[in-house]
């Protein structure tokens, strides 16, 4: 038996009422991943909240830094010769009818 850690006890309660489809649905994945119904819930709770907050992190920079940022957005990349290779093959979404 594995010893729980202080850092990852769950000592925290999330209560939630769901409709009966809507608990039918997760039970069905949560088994489908086989998962307990509660890690099933939590991990996709997890998972989707470290996606939002990922989304809004704030950067700041000065002026300067901004402008140069843009420059390097802008600037064309190096020529490399894996580049030139692939860039020469036809790409496989190309329309054949074209």
């Amino acid at each position: 038996m594995s010893e729980i850690t202080a850092s990852n006890a769950k000592s925290q309660r999330i209560n939630l009422r769901a409709t009966e489809r809507q608990e039918a649905l997760l039970r069905r994945a949560a088994e489908a991943t086989d998962h307990s119904l509660t890690d099933f819930i939590l991990g996709s709770a997890v998972d989707q909240a470290e996606r939002v907050l990922a989304d809004r992190r704030w950067f700041t920079a000065t002026d300067d830094q901004f402008a140069e940022f843009l420059r390097l957005l802008d600037a064309p990349l190096p020529s490399t010769s894996k580049f030139d290779r692939l860039f020469a093959r036809r790409s496989r979404f190309a329309d054949d009818a074209g």
